[in-house]
């Protein structure tokens, strides 16, 4: 099935790079050289995946992703320049799916690619009885909510995809190859680092305290859990 990727690359000789490799993976590309483009384009012919760079005129690339994430799950592999750990948490803190730093293998780029369409594709939970609990934290994987204490929680997708698998076993202890598969898939080149960012976020959302966490815990040595009281 033939997929639509939207480039939003203000480097023209880094676009075209871009859309030649991802035509040649079968790919219907649209490329854009700012942020207020990609935003039109995608209200007016939604793609399939979003390319996003950072560093971009007019609109850059987290203020794309913030207002993307107010009504979309668009998936979005975020370019940059940049490679601090304050820039892998903004990125993803700010909902984007995946985070590649420049520069990077194009073999690499159409991996990350792959992964998150295939991700994209699979369907959402249907049927009753589907909501989980884990303490004082609820997640409903049909409507896609999460709560703590009765009060609602705004998630990231990769965030959400996370408590989803940890909620349907809680006190389960999950390595962080485990919770990575559950992101990017088995042929991902993302490193564990992207889980610990995710958990991190996680906990200034669920956890009264973030510092002391008592819902979402660290296993030391092996992963992380979620309390089941």
């Amino acid at each position: 099935m033939n997929t639509s990727v939207l480039v939003a690359e203000d480097d023209p000789k880094q676009a075209e790079l871009l859309r030649r490799y991802l035509e040649h993976e079968g790919h219907a590309v649209t490329v854009v050289g700012d942020g207020r483009a990609a935003l039109d384009e995608i209200r007016r012919n939604p793609p399939d995946l979003l390319v996003l760079d950072v560093m971009m005129p007019r609109v850059d690339g987290h203020d794309v992703c913030r207002i993307l994430r107010r009504d979309s799950e668009l998936p979005v592999l975020m370019l940059t320049a940049r490679s601090t750990e304050d820039d892998l948490l903004l990125g993803l803190g700010l909902g984007a799916d995946d985070y590649l730093t420049k520069p990077y293998s194009p073999r690499e780029l159409a991996a990350r690619v792959r992964t998150l369409l295939r991700r994209a594709r699979v369907p959402a939970p249907t049927g009753p009885a589907t909501l989980r609990q884990a303490g004082a934290l609820q997640i409903d994987p049909v409507r896609h909510e999460v709560r703590v204490d009765g009060g609602p929680v705004s998630c990231t997708p990769g965030e959400f995809r996370l408590l989803e698998m940890m909620t349907a076993e809680p006190g389960r202890v999950f390595t962080r190859d485990q919770l990575l598969r559950r992101l990017h898939g088995v042929d991902s080149y993302v490193t564990a680092r992207t889980v610990d960012v995710h958990v991190m976020n996680l906990r200034r959302k669920i956890e009264p305290d973030p510092a002391r966490p008592t819902r979402l815990l660290t296993v030391y040595g092996v992963g992380y859990k979620l309390a089941d009281g």
